[in-house]
C-alpha cells in the first residue's frame, strides 16, 4: 500500500490544458498522472518529468485530486496526490442557420453519424505513450492570433445541441492550412457534419483536427512535420460559410486549441 500526501493546488480553467513536471530523481524510470479515469504517461525532458492532461469544458467547478506515481528501477514506488482547482467559465450561445438535411437527419444519414462518432471516439481513446513534438504548438494560419466560438453552446435551426468544441478561424476557400506540430495523421476522410477533416495524434492523449476541408492533403499513418500543409480551407460539412474549425482534444477533453500555444516545448530525451 502506497502512503499518499497532498502536496499542491495547480490551477486550471474549465477548457484548458495543464502541464505537469516532475523533478527527475535517480533510478527514477516513470511516472504517471491518474486523471479521469485514465492513467497517463510522463515522458523524461532533461532534468525532468513532464505531460499534459486537459480539462473538458463541461467539468464543473470544484477540486479533483491529481495522483501521481513515481518507479524506481530499485522496485519502489511512491506516490502522492495534488488538487487540481478547476475555475468555471461562462460560454455564450450561439444561433446558427444551416441546411435543413443537417438537423433533421434521415436514416441513413443518422446511421452514418453514429458510426463516424464511433469511429473518432475510438481515436480519441487512443492515448500514444510518446510525445511526437519537440516545438511549441502554432495556429495553423499564420498570423492569426485569436479563433471564434469554442465552447458555445450551439442552436441549430432552432434546436438545441452540444458545445463546439473547437475554434473557428476566418479563412477563405483555399487558404492553406499548417500541421500546428508534428505528429501522426489517424484520420483524413470527409465526415457528415465536420466534411473533410484531417485528426493528428501529437502523442500522450493530444490530437488537432482540422475540419470544413475543401481539400485533404495528407494520408492516414503519414508522419507531418510542423507547418507541413494538410490541407485548404473550405465550407464542407455543417457550416455556414468558409472557414477553419481548428479543434483539440487531450484524450476526450474539449480543450479551447489556443490553450495548447502556453504548453512548453517537450524536447524529449534522445530525440
Amino acid at each position: 500500500m502506497l502512503s499518499l500526501a497532498m502536496l499542491a493546488t495547480l490551477t486550471v480553467v474549465q477548457g484548458h490544458a495543464l502541464q505537469l513536471s516532475q523533478a527527475h530523481e535517480p533510478g527514477l524510470m516513470a511516472v504517471t498522472a491518474s486523471w479521469d479515469d485514465r492513467e497517463i504517461p510522463y515522458v523524461r525532458v532533461g532534468e525532468r518529468w513532464a505531460t499534459v492532461i486537459g480539462v473538458d469544458l463541461d467539468t464543473g467547478a470544484g477540486e479533483y485530486p491529481l495522483e501521481i506515481v513515481r518507479r524506481f528501477e530499485n522496485g519502489r514506488e511512491a506516490a502522492h496526490t495534488d488538487t487540481v482547482a478547476v475555475q468555471g467559465k461562462e460560454y455564450p450561445t450561439t444561433e446558427l442557420t444551416v441546411a435543413p438535411g443537417y438537423v433533421e437527419l434521415s436514416p441513413e444519414n443518422q446511421d452514418r453519424a453514429a458510426m463516424e462518432s464511433q469511429e473518432i471516439g475510438a481515436i480519441y481513446s487512443t492515448l500514444t505513450p510518446e510525445a511526437f513534438w519537440t516545438s511549441a504548438f502554432e495556429v495553423p494560419i499564420p498570423g492569426t492570433t485569436g479563433g471564434r466560438n469554442f465552447g458555445h453552446r450551439r442552436i441549430f435551426n432552432g434546436q438545441p445541441r452540444s458545445p463546439h468544441s473547437g475554434a473557428d478561424l476566418r479563412a477563405t476557400t483555399g487558404t492553406e492550412i499548417l500541421a500546428a506540430n508534428s505528429g501522426r495523421v489517424v484520420l483524413a476522410k470527409n465526415l457528415f457534419f465536420s466534411g473533410n477533416a484531417v485528426f493528428i495524434d501529437h502523442g500522450l492523449g493530444v490530437y488537432t483536427t482540422y475540419l470544413h476541408l475543401s481539400e485533404m492533403l495528407v494520408e492516414p499513418g503519414e508522419m507531418v512535420e510542423q507547418g507541413q500543409v494538410i490541407g485548404l480551407a473550405g465550407a464542407t460539412g455543417r457550416v455556414t460559410g468558409p472557414h477553419l474549425h481548428w479543434g483539440v482534444r487531450i484524450l476526450d477533453a474539449r480543450v479551447d486549441p489556443f490553450a495548447l500555444l502556453e504548453l512548453e516545448p517537450l524536447a524529449v530525451e534522445g530525440r
